[in-house]
């Protein structure tokens, strides 16, 4: 990869977060004309050796072994269709999995199932059959390695996403995390503070485990409304630390 980017964006398709500074990151990247890198981590694979029974909600081993399926699948895309079509597949499923109001619940099994994937890759002009990688552990070995270059960065008390500014010598942090999109005339404002902060060679972390619940339509808050606020620890709702 000889292509230098603004930004290497971190992400797991499963985590709302994510995709909401994902959204916000467009935003100032079509303003600024940024190029963005959309890079792999995987909340299964950092929290391999946590007892999700004893740790997490009910779910959460589901959901985040979705998250791993479906970046088996943007694995096999950027190897098969180049760097660019990842981030048209990320915009396209979490718009799926997000953005889109539900008559019926989702399961969190069903974020990463084939049923749900294959009308997503027709919509972005990719073939269906790259969604037989959901299955396809080969791919878990690159997966693995780019979670492992994004902790390198920030540590690993982490959570999603991370972005890694002006790469490769830049800073690179855990979010920023927002529960809110911001206007697009308001986007760039508060993007440049954000940059401001990380262009301080000492700066490390501000940081506040509650958050809203996220302005997404599949959490049924829209953009008149607050979400409930919640208590989070390492970018997850941990019941044990």
């Amino acid at each position: 990869m000889n292509e230098r980017y603004d930004l290497h964006f971190y992400f797991d398709p499963v985590c709302p977060f994510a995709w909401m500074t994902s959204k916000w990151v467009r935003i100032v990247a079509k303003q600024r004309e940024y190029s963005v890198d959309w890079r792999f981590i995987s909340l299964r694979i950092l929290n391999e050796n946590i007892d999700y029974d004893a740790h997490f909600p009910a779910e959460y081993e589901a959901g985040h072994t979705a998250g791993l399926r479906l970046l088996r699948v943007a694995a096999r895309v950027r190897q098969q269709h180049g760097r660019s079509a990842v981030g048209s597949l990320y915009a396209a499923v979490g718009t799926r999995l997000f953005d889109t109001p539900r008559d019926e619940r989702l399961s969190v099994s069903d974020q990463g199932a084939r049923h749900l994937l294959e009308p997503i890759l027709r919509d972005v002009g990719l073939p269906v059959e790259v969604a037989d990688a959901l299955d396809d552990t080969s791919f878990d070995a690159v997966i693995r390695a780019e979670t492992e270059e994004a902790l390198a960065l920030t540590g690993r008390d982490v959570g999603t996403p991370i972005l890694h500014f002006k790469p490769p010598d830049g800073a690179a942090f855990f979010g920023p995390v927002i529960s809110r999109l911001p206007a697009e005339d308001d986007a760039v404002e508060l993007w440049d503070h954000v940059i401001a902060l990380t262009g301080f060679p000492g700066f490390a972390e501000i940081k506040r485990s509650l958050r809203e619940r996220p302005q997404l339509a599949a959490f049924g808050v829209d953009v008149e409304s607050v979400g409930v606020q919640e208590d989070w620890h390492g970018g997850s709702r941990r019941l044990k630390k």
